[in-house]
């Protein structure tokens, strides 16, 4: 299992990403607030649709990667230790690439915050993965990522990603 420290350096970076997205989010909102940031209204209806779509679609992607979520889907008896964490890291890389195309009807902010739960995701999977021995098993890698999760709720980013996800879908609508 990890150590204190490796727990507390995965905990505290994850924390510091997470802060600097919510962050860059409160910044996107109050801009809102005040009209610099609104959606200008389409001269066509045709394409709100197809950007609410690609709300719903990221919306949905965020919570397929979520680390309990994917976890979840993936958990299969007799693993390894690296076996595991090859199949949720490529399970999270496939559901990303299934729903790139999705940025081109999103704000560069939503898809940057997509694009960083990715990423967040991987390392916290890559580096809990390291610290365990080569000879534990796959369950003993999602039951460190889960107590990680527990123990820090702040270190997942997928509920702050859907909000924001959320929030600016109902931009498009106004």
């Amino acid at each position: 299992m990890l150590s204190t420290n490796e727990m507390i350096i995965s905990v505290v970076f994850a924390v510091s990403l997470a802060g600097i997205l919510a962050y860059v989010f409160w910044i996107q909102r109050k801009q809102a607030k005040q009209g610099l940031g609104a959606v200008k209204p389409e001269t066509s209806g045709t394409s709100t649709p197809l950007k609410l779509q690609a709300y719903e679609r990221l919306i949905l992607l965020a919570d397929r990667i979520a680390l309990p979520n994917l976890i979840g889907r993936c958990n299969q008896a007799g693993l390894t230790v690296r076996e595991m964490q090859n199949l949720l890291t490529q399970t999270i890389r496939q559901e990303f690439d299934h729903n790139i195309t999705q940025q081109i009807y999103v704000s560069p902010e939503a898809w940057d915050a997509i694009r960083n739960l990715k990423e967040q995701n991987l390392l916290i999977i890559n580096q809990v993965s390291s610290y365990l021995p080569d000879n534990a098993t796959g369950q003993d890698l999602n039951k460190s990522l889960l107590e990680m999760v527990m123990q820090n709720p702040k270190a997942s980013l997928h509920h702050v990603v859907s909000d924001a996800l959320s929030f600016e879908a109902k931009k498009v609508l106004v």
